[in-house]
Order: C-alpha cells, then structure tokens, then sequence
C-alpha cells in the first residue's frame, strides 16, 4: 500500500464495537445510558462535596477532582462513538483523532496520579493522624492536584507528538472505537520501534510507580491498623480506605486487562463502566457523601422540610 504522510491524511475511520446494524440502535440507547449515569453520578458527588462544609477536606478534595476527571476520561470517548453510532458513520478527523489520544491519555494518567495522591492521604491519616491537618494543608494538597495534572498533560503531548509524526498507509481503519496510542501504532507505516519503546517506558513509569505508591501506602496502612488493640478502631480505620481501594483495583484491574488482551471490548470495561461504578463505589460506603448526598435530594423534593 502506498504510504502518504499524516499530514495529507484527513480522516480515520473507527471499527466501533460491532457492524451489526441491528445492534446499532441497542448500542446507542445502552451507552448513552450509561454516559448519563457517569455525569450524573460524579457531578453529584461534585455537588455533595462542594456544597457541604463538613467535607471541605483533602480527601473529599481529591474525590471531586477524581470525578471530573471520570466525567472528563468519559466524556472524551463516548459522544464520538454516539454520534457515529447515530449518523452510522465510523469516520474521525485527523484533528479529531489526536485531540482525542491527548485527552484520553491527559486523563488515564491524571486518575492514576490522583488515585495515589488519595492513597498518600490515607496514609497520612492513618499513620500520622496527630500531624494530619499540618501536612494536609489546602496549599500542600492543591499543589499535589497541579502536580498531576501538569505530569499528565506533558504526557499526554508527547503521546501526541509522536503520533504526528508518522505516516500512514491508505487504508487507517482503526480496529477500535476510540483513536487509541496502541493502534494507531500498528497502523503506520513508519519504523515504530522507537515509539513502541518509549509508549512502554512512559506506561511503566506513570502505570508502575503510582501502582507501587499505593501499594507501599497501604502496607503502611495496615501495618498501622495492625497494632490497634480495639476492633471497633481497626474497622472504622479500614473503612475508610475501603472505597478507595475498591476503585484501585477496578481502575488498574481493567487497565491491565485493556492492555493485556488489546480486545476493544475490555476496553469497554476501562472506558465506560469504570468511571460509571466509581460515585456508586464511593456513595455507598462513604457515610458523608451519603448524608450529602440525602441533604441535596431533600432540597429538592421536600423544600419545606430541609
């Protein structure tokens, strides 16, 4: 096939889930739900943590940037395979294209960062509960948001960058349902074995190193807990770690499993049903978002009692 550079290619055609047109209508109608129960679910946990004064703290701080960041990692997949599912168009503009790769990579990395952040917190709690408030400081913690982001969106631009400078062959169909780093990959015609190199380097280091920092956090964590004589003390610590550590192994289980089996389908997984579980994760078994979350819903519905 004959090679032409990126530059004159204008279009990537998107494989999506299925070319059933049958199943197209059913597709669209079960995304765009769960596109919908994603927003929702994180704006109100955005809501509840923005609106309650009690949970003005590092920890419910990191929780709202973890939703927007869900609401945000959804947001740049979804409506594009919505809209092709609708128009039954399987077509992306090159700008299209990259614009997504930048931000589905500014906000896989970003959750990454923030789910380690999180763990550093706990951590912190736990292990050094009488120093918490002074280590914790809003100036401390907003810089460690900045910090993530800034290492995020300098990753995702250099995933970017390498991706504009290949060439492609004619036929760029995208085995996917989404423009992702891996495929795009396959399907140039350039010598990718420098970027193959420097995708697993830069996925090792901002996969492996936030992996081993919650690790390392949470045997701390529990080494602490340990040495609590009560029962009553050693649950209400574990409690609070327990939805956290939920939404690590969904995120780096499903991560893992995307990367390993390179299936479109586990991708779904990763993509879509991730950041949708993640507000029910933390609503059900946080007892202040809980009482947030009720307080907002009375306002609404029962104005003369709140």
């Amino acid at each position: 096939m004959k090679p032409q550079n990126l530059t004159d290619v204008s279009e990537f055609l998107l494989q999506g889930l299925s070319d059933d047109p049958d199943m197209q209508p059913l597709l669209f109608g079960l995304f765009l739900s769960m596109y919908l129960v994603t927003v929702l679910g994180n704006l109100l946990i955005i809501l509840a943590v923005s609106s309650n004064s009690h949970l003005h703290t590092p920890m419910y701080f990191f929780l709202s940037n973890l939703s927007l960041t869900d609401v945000s990692f959804s947001t740049t997949t979804i409506p594009k395979m919505l809209v092709n599912l609708q128009t039954h168009s399987k077509s992306i503009t090159y700008a299209g294209c990259l614009t997504q790769l930048t931000f589905f990579s500014l906000f896989a990395f970003l959750e990454s960062l923030l789910l380690t952040v999180m763990a550093y917190d706990r951590l912190v709690a736990i292990c050094h509960p009488l120093h918490y408030l002074v280590i914790m400081n809003p100036r401390f913690y907003g810089l460690l948001v900045l910090v993530s982001f800034s290492i995020s969106l300098l990753t995702s631009l250099l995933h970017c960058l390498m991706v504009s400078q290949l060439t492609f062959c004619e036929d760029v169909e995208v085995p996917h349902f989404f423009c992702e780093l891996s495929q795009l990959l396959n399907l140039s015609c350039s010598d990718t074995f420098i970027n193959n190199i420097l995708t697993y380097f830069i996925g090792a280091i901002l996969g492996g190193v936030p992996l081993s920092g919650i690790i390392y956090s949470y045997t701390q964590i529990t080494s602490s807990i340990l040495r609590v004589s009560s029962s009553d003390g050693k649950y209400k610590a574990f409690s609070t770690c327990g939805s956290h550590l939920s939404v690590v192994c969904l995120f780096y289980g499903t991560g893992l499993g995307m990367v390993i089996s390179y299936d479109r389908y586990a991708s779904v997984t990763y993509t879509v049903v991730t950041p949708m579980l993640n507000p029910f994760i933390y609503s059900l078994r946080n007892k202040g978002i809980k009482c947030a979350l009720w307080r907002i819903i009375s306002r609404i519905y029962l104005p003369e009692q709140s």
